[in-house]
C-alpha cells in the first residue's frame, strides 16, 4: 500500500502542471501516488497528464466545483493514510515528500504539517510559513515576503496552508472533510481550526521545501473573485468555529477588522464586492453548518482564543 497519496487541485493549469509533475517524480522517496483532480479544464491540461503522465490517477470532473471540491474528490479516492496536498503552480525539492511525512509521523496527535513554501521567481524569499488567524478576523500567511533562512525551525502553526501540507486521513473522518460551502479561500484556515477545536495540532515543516508561484488559478493577488469569496467566506468562518459567547466576546475587534478591511479594499476599488461577501456570509451563515460546541473542548477554545490575541499583535507588528 502507498505511505502518502499526493492530491493536485487543477483548473487550466497548463502552464504549471509539466513542472509540477516532474518535480514530484524526481522524489528521494517514492512510495506514493499521484492524483489529480482536475475542475473541468479547458486549456489541454487535463490531456496533458493523460498522454505524459500514465502513472498518475487522473479525475476528470464535469465543471469547476472549486478547491475544496476538488480535493474532497482526491481524498475519497486515495489508498494511503496520508494525502498531501499539492498546488498545481508548484516545484517541491527532491526531499520534500518525505521530509513532510516525517514530521507528521513524529506524533499522533499531528493534523498537518506545511511545508516551507518559497516564492517561485525569487527563493531567497518566504512565500508562507504557516497560516494565521487573528481576533481581527483576519488570515494571513506567516514570513509572506520575508527572507526564508528565518524560518528554520519547526514550530506549531495556527493552520496550515492548503497549497502544500500533508494530512493525517484518520483525524478528517473524526472532524469532517473541507467545507464545500467555502468553494475556495479559506478552506485551510476552516479545517486546521477545526482540528484545533478537537485538540489536535498544525506544524510548520521548514526541511520540506517546495517552490510557489502564486495565484497560478486565480490569476491575481486581489479579484473581484477572490476578494468576495474571501470575505463570504471570512464571515461563515467566524459562525462555524467559534461559540457564540466567543463571537461576541470577540465582536468588537471583529468589527474593527472588518472595517478597516473595507476601508482597503475601497482603495483598491472592490468595496462593494467586499461588502457583497459578507452579506452572503451572513446568508450561508444561516443554514446553520456550525461545528456543535463540547465541554470538553473547553481548554482548546480558551488557547485558541489567546492565539487569536496572539496573532493579532503579531499581524499590527509586522
Amino acid at each position: 500500500m502507498k505511505e502518502v497519496s499526493v492530491v493536485i487541485p487543477n483548473f487550466n493549469g497548463i502552464a504549471y502542471m509539466r513542472d509540477c509533475l516532474e518535480a514530484l517524480k524526481a522524489q528521494s522517496f517514492t512510495n506514493f501516488e499521484i492524483i489529480v483532480v482536475d475542475n473541468g479544464s479547458s486549456d489541454g491540461s487535463r490531456e496533458l497528464v493523460l498522454q505524459e503522465y500514465p502513472e498518475v490517477k487522473l479525475i476528470a470532473l464535469s465543471e469547476n466545483f472549486g478547491f475544496c471540491r476538488a480535493v474532497n474528490e482526491g481524498i475519497f479516492a486515495s489508498s494511503a493514510p496520508y494525502v498531501l496536498l499539492l498546488n498545481n503552480d508548484t516545484k517541491a525539492e527532491k526531499d520534500f515528500v518525505r521530509n513532510l511525512l516525517n514530521s507528521i509521523r513524529k506524533s499522533p496527535k499531528r493534523f498537518s504539517c506545511q511545508g516551507k513554501m518559497v516564492q517561485m521567481h525569487d527563493p531567497s524569499k518566504m512565500d508562507d510559513a504557516g497560516n494565521y488567524y487573528c481576533a481581527l478576523g483576519w488570515a494571513f500567511a506567516r514570513g509572506k515576503g520575508k527572507l526564508q533562512e528565518l524560518y528554520q525551525r519547526e514550530e506549531k502553526i495556527f493552520a496550515a496552508c492548503g497549497g502544500a501540507s500533508i494530512y493525517r486521513k484518520s483525524i478528517m473522518k473524526e472532524i469532517g472533510y473541507f467545507d464545500e460551502e467555502h468553494f475556495a479561500y479559506l478552506e485551510d484556515i476552516d479545517i486546521g481550526y477545526r482540528a484545533r477545536i478537537f485538540g489536535y495540532e498544525n506544524v510548520f515543516t521548514p526541511d520540506a521545501v517546495v517552490h510557489h508561484v502564486g495565484s497560478g488559478t486565480s490569476g491575481s493577488r486581489y479579484n473581484l473573485f477572490k476578494v468576495r469569496y474571501s470575505s463570504r467566506n471570512n464571515i461563515y468562518l467566524i459562525y462555524k468555529n467559534m461559540p457564540l459567547l466567543q463571537i461576541l466576546w470577540n465582536l468588537p475587534l471583529l468589527l474593527a477588522g472588518f472595517l478597516v478591511k473595507e476601508i482597503f479594499f475601497a482603495e483598491k476599488g472592490f468595496a462593494r464586492e467586499y461588502a457583497a461577501g459578507i452579506v452572503n456570509g451572513f446568508r450561508i451563515s444561516a443554514k446553520g453548518k456550525k461545528v456543535k460546541f463540547s465541554g470538553k473542548h473547553v481548554l482548546n477554545y480558551l488557547r485558541i482564543q489567546w492565539e487569536l490575541y496572539l496573532n493579532m499583535v503579531r499581524r499590527l507588528m509586522r
